[in-house]
Protein backbone atom coordinates (compact mmCIF):
# COMPACT_ATOMS: atom_id res chain seq x y z
CA UNK A 1 0.00 0.00 0.00
CA UNK A 2 1.26 3.52 -0.82
CA UNK A 3 1.93 5.97 1.59
CA UNK A 4 -0.17 8.53 0.79
CA UNK A 5 -3.14 5.98 0.67
CA UNK A 6 -3.53 5.13 4.33
CA UNK A 7 -3.81 9.26 5.36
CA UNK A 8 -6.22 9.64 2.58
CA UNK A 9 -8.92 6.53 3.98
CA UNK A 10 -8.55 7.79 7.62
CA UNK A 11 -9.39 10.89 6.69
CA UNK A 12 -12.32 9.71 4.18
CA UNK A 13 -13.44 7.41 7.15
CA UNK A 14 -13.68 10.87 9.30
CA UNK A 15 -14.79 13.38 7.17
CA UNK A 16 -18.55 11.96 6.91
CA UNK A 17 -19.05 12.21 10.68
CA UNK A 18 -17.37 15.31 10.97
CA UNK A 19 -19.38 16.76 8.65
CA UNK A 20 -22.69 15.52 10.25
CA UNK A 21 -22.16 16.82 13.59
CA UNK A 22 -20.83 20.44 12.12
CA UNK A 23 -24.49 20.65 9.90
CA UNK A 24 -26.23 18.91 13.15
CA UNK A 25 -25.15 21.90 15.42
CA UNK A 26 -26.83 22.20 18.22
CA UNK A 27 -29.74 20.04 17.53
CA UNK A 28 -27.77 17.00 18.05
CA UNK A 29 -25.54 18.54 20.84
CA UNK A 30 -28.64 19.49 23.03
CA UNK A 31 -27.73 23.26 22.75
CA UNK A 32 -30.45 26.23 22.66
CA UNK A 33 -30.08 28.69 19.13
CA UNK A 34 -26.81 31.29 20.42
CA UNK A 35 -27.79 34.05 22.25
CA UNK A 36 -30.99 32.32 23.61
CA UNK A 37 -29.79 31.88 27.18
CA UNK A 38 -31.83 28.48 27.30
CA UNK A 39 -29.12 25.69 25.95
CA UNK A 40 -31.69 22.81 25.01
CA UNK A 41 -34.51 24.17 27.86
CA UNK A 42 -38.09 24.31 27.25
CA UNK A 43 -40.72 25.84 29.01
CA UNK A 44 -42.86 23.18 31.01
CA UNK A 45 -46.35 22.61 30.61
CA UNK A 46 -48.86 23.48 33.14
CA UNK A 47 -51.65 21.73 34.35
CA UNK A 48 -53.98 23.24 31.69
CA UNK A 49 -51.37 21.90 29.35
CA UNK A 50 -50.04 25.41 28.05
CA UNK A 51 -46.60 27.06 28.57
CA UNK A 52 -45.79 28.16 31.83
CA UNK A 53 -42.61 30.69 32.61
CA UNK A 54 -40.43 30.98 35.05
CA UNK A 55 -41.16 33.60 37.69
CA UNK A 56 -39.40 36.79 37.75
CA UNK A 57 -36.58 37.62 40.32
CA UNK A 58 -37.82 39.41 42.67
CA UNK A 59 -36.67 42.88 42.87
CA UNK A 60 -35.99 45.00 45.96
CA UNK A 61 -36.67 48.64 46.46
CA UNK A 62 -33.52 51.11 47.32
CA UNK A 63 -36.13 51.89 50.36
CA UNK A 64 -36.19 48.08 51.63
CA UNK A 65 -32.81 47.07 51.04
CA UNK A 66 -31.69 50.52 53.28
CA UNK A 67 -33.87 49.33 56.19
CA UNK A 68 -33.00 46.45 55.89
CA UNK A 69 -29.26 47.38 56.57
CA UNK A 70 -29.63 49.70 58.81
CA UNK A 71 -32.11 47.39 60.92
CA UNK A 72 -29.23 44.70 60.84
CA UNK A 73 -26.15 47.37 61.70
CA UNK A 74 -28.38 49.06 64.22
CA UNK A 75 -28.86 45.70 66.53
CA UNK A 76 -25.26 45.05 65.70
CA UNK A 77 -24.01 48.40 67.11
CA UNK A 78 -26.46 47.80 70.10
CA UNK A 79 -24.57 44.70 70.62
CA UNK A 80 -21.20 45.83 70.33
CA UNK A 81 -20.51 43.67 67.52
CA UNK A 82 -19.10 46.12 65.46
CA UNK A 83 -16.64 48.85 65.12
CA UNK A 84 -18.72 51.44 63.45
CA UNK A 85 -17.02 51.96 59.80
CA UNK A 86 -19.52 52.14 57.21
CA UNK A 87 -18.17 50.82 54.44
CA UNK A 88 -17.14 47.74 55.88
CA UNK A 89 -21.11 47.46 56.59
CA UNK A 90 -21.78 47.98 53.12
CA UNK A 91 -23.96 51.43 53.94
CA UNK A 92 -23.27 54.81 52.24
CA UNK A 93 -22.90 57.78 54.02
CA UNK A 94 -26.60 59.03 53.85
CA UNK A 95 -27.31 55.27 55.33
CA UNK A 96 -25.10 55.60 58.06
CA UNK A 97 -26.43 58.96 59.01
CA UNK A 98 -29.53 57.13 59.39
CA UNK A 99 -27.93 54.47 61.14
CA UNK A 100 -26.98 56.62 63.40
CA UNK A 101 -30.01 58.42 64.16
CA UNK A 102 -31.39 55.05 64.84
CA UNK A 103 -29.17 53.81 67.39
CA UNK A 104 -29.24 57.07 69.36
CA UNK A 105 -32.97 56.81 69.45
CA UNK A 106 -32.75 52.74 70.61
CA UNK A 107 -29.88 53.94 73.31
CA UNK A 108 -32.37 56.02 74.51
CA UNK A 109 -35.22 54.07 74.58
CA UNK A 110 -33.00 51.01 76.13
CA UNK A 111 -32.29 53.77 79.22
CA UNK A 112 -36.04 54.54 79.72
CA UNK A 113 -36.65 50.65 79.80
CA UNK A 114 -38.52 50.21 76.39
CA UNK A 115 -39.72 46.33 76.50
CA UNK A 116 -39.59 46.21 72.41
CA UNK A 117 -36.70 48.31 71.07
CA UNK A 118 -36.52 45.96 67.80
CA UNK A 119 -39.53 47.02 67.22
CA UNK A 120 -38.72 50.82 67.25
CA UNK A 121 -35.51 50.19 65.45
CA UNK A 122 -37.65 48.52 61.89
CA UNK A 123 -39.92 51.60 62.67
CA UNK A 124 -37.48 54.19 62.53
CA UNK A 125 -34.81 52.31 60.24
CA UNK A 126 -37.97 52.29 57.57
CA UNK A 127 -38.63 56.18 58.61
CA UNK A 128 -35.29 57.52 57.90
CA UNK A 129 -34.49 55.45 54.47
CA UNK A 130 -37.99 56.45 53.39
CA UNK A 131 -36.68 60.54 54.20
CA UNK A 132 -33.33 59.67 52.96
CA UNK A 133 -34.08 58.47 49.43
CA UNK A 134 -37.38 61.17 49.24
CA UNK A 135 -35.16 63.35 49.69
CA UNK A 136 -32.52 62.29 46.75
CA UNK A 137 -30.66 59.54 48.46
CA UNK A 138 -27.47 58.68 47.29
CA UNK A 139 -27.56 60.73 44.39
CA UNK A 140 -27.39 63.82 46.43
CA UNK A 141 -24.56 65.60 48.09
CA UNK A 142 -20.88 64.00 48.03
CA UNK A 143 -20.15 60.62 49.40
CA UNK A 144 -23.96 59.73 49.80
Amino acid sequence: MRRGGTSRAWAGAFAVPLVAVLLAGPAATGCGAAGSGHAGRTPSAGADGGRTTPPSPRVTSDEDLCTKLVGHWSREVLNGRTYGDYQSMGLSGGQYDVLREVVDSARAAQRQGAADVGRLIDREAREGCVEWYRAGGPDKGPWR
